[in-house]
């Protein structure tokens, strides 16, 4: 009836399940699903506002990353720990 994929299969058996419901009670009416996407045109614009977003926390993650590391390791010099 469908391929495998879940994001296929499962639209279309309920589609399935819901005319043979609708059927079973005498009714007209029936239920059409499809599986396109809502949005198909790309948006550039929306890629670029997301990946400059994500490029700049990126940024800020790896400025703020080696002083936590440095810090770290200054403290366990100050109290002068030893690793086993």
């Amino acid at each position: 009836m469908c391929s495998p994929e879940a994001i296929n299969c499962y639209p279309v058996l309920v589609n399935i399940l819901s005319n043979t419901f609708l059927r079973l009670f005498n009714s007209s009416a029936s239920f059409r699903v499809w599986s396109e996407l809502f949005y198909t045109r790309e948006n550039t614009e929306l890629k670029d506002h997301i990946f400059f977003g994500l490029f700049t926390y990126l940024l800020v993650l790896a400025a703020g990353l080696p002083p936590l590391f440095a810090m770290s390791s200054m403290e366990d010099y100050k109290v002068r720990s030893t690793s086993c």
